[in-house]
């Protein structure tokens, strides 16, 4: 039996953005656009006749906004909406207010000044559409070639089993995507002050995590910032890999710091969970702990097997609690998850291996 098609409806005042994002949707055979509307009154009609798989809308728009339409969406018929905007860091609140609001993920506009930029962006949207479809979306109160699919090693080499170099020093890794930003949100603001140092990769565009780290310092107990090549990683301290740079962890003597490369997109994401947990393989060893969150794709389930491999603790977060179970399933199919875990339960498990670390050293 044939798949059925993603079916699309764009919301945009700008016909030229809405004929570009039509092109770039309908050169994926598993995507169809049933239509557009230059505005949120005109995307409500059409709305009363038919129901997409997925919306993807503008902010700013004439005789309604973007968000007020989404807040009216998610209130009275939740339909998975993907935010296509050329905010930048200044107006990255607005990205937040999406995602509270019930936006399942953010995009920029594409950019066609080059041919690598016009494919790195459509590919991204395309991919945006096909997970938006699968996410499990709650109502809320109204208030074209896809490029080769890279592993890690093309940014770092397999880690060597008994490579790994002893410390006493623990860490926690973390990666998610879709549905990711208040997951991580609800995760991180339950962790007390003396918690393991955490290093974060959320799928992301580049000018969103220097905010998106503001945002959760601004609510946790923990510090969070947006992660610096070269930085030591701390203890009650949480970093987020820069947007569009890969984060590895490295080993100064018996510290960790961070690193931040350029490179090509890895199982079609910078950055990359599958980087991060490879470089938590070799460097940490059985000192780490894996985390694998709601999203789209099998990226970080590589990486989580070889972290398992070479002695380190691993979870993944329960298909209930995930806003796209995708992820944490590849993760699970291949071998590399020791548990699964609720979302509110993720808080607690970090802990208690992290207490558990103290007891055996003290032993």
């Amino acid at each position: 039996m044939p798949r059925e098609k993603v079916r699309v409806l764009i919301v945009d005042d700008s016909a030229s953005v809405r004929q570009i994002l039509q092109t770039i949707l309908s050169e994926d055979p598993d995507i169809e656009v049933m239509g557009t509307a230059s505005d949120p009154f005109a995307a409500a009609r059409r709305l009363q006749n038919e129901i997409p798989d997925v919306i993807i809308l503008d902010i700013e728009m004439p005789k309604m906004d973007g968000m007020t339409f989404l807040r009216k969406i998610m209130a009275q018929r939740p339909i998975p909406v993907i935010i296509c905007s050329s905010l930048t860091e200044e107006g990255s609140n607005v990205m937040f207010e999406a995602f509270e609001a019930g936006a399942v993920d953010i995009v920029p506009k594409p950019k066609i000044d080059t041919r690598q930029a016009l494919l790195e962006c459509s590919t991204r949207l395309r991919e945006a559409v096909k997970s938006a479809a699968r996410a499990r979306v709650r109502p809320r109160s109204e208030r074209r070639v896809i490029e080769k699919k890279l592993t890690a090693d093309a940014i770092i080499p397999p880690p060597v089993q008994g490579k790994v170099r002893p410390t006493t020093e623990r860490i926690v890794c973390i990666g998610a995507s879709t549905g990711g930003t208040e997951a991580l949100n609800d995760v991180l603001e339950m962790l007390p002050p003396h918690c393991p140092p955490i290093v974060i990769v959320q799928h992301m565009p580049p000018g969103f995590t220097a905010a998106f780290a503001r945002r959760l310092d601004s609510v946790c107990q923990i510090r969070v910032k947006e992660a610096e090549d070269g930085e030591p990683v701390l203890p009650g301290c949480a970093y987020i890999a820069p947007g569009a740079r890969h984060m590895l962890l490295q080993r100064i003597g018996l510290r960790y710091q961070i690193a931040i490369k350029d490179g090509p997109p890895v199982s079609r994401h910078r950055p990359s969970v599958d980087v991060l947990f490879r470089s938590a393989a070799q460097h940490a060893g059985a000192n780490a702990l894996g985390v694998i969150m709601t999203g789209m794709g099998d990226d970080g389930a590589r990486g989580m097997l070889e972290m398992r491999k070479l002695g380190a603790s691993t979870r993944a977060q329960d298909e209930e609690s995930c806003v796209v179970f995708g992820m944490p399933k590849e993760a699970i199919a291949h071998g590399g998850v020791e548990k699964v875990v609720a979302l509110h339960h993720i808080p607690r498990e970090i802990m208690l291996w992290y207490q558990a670390g103290h007891v055996a050293a003290a032993g």
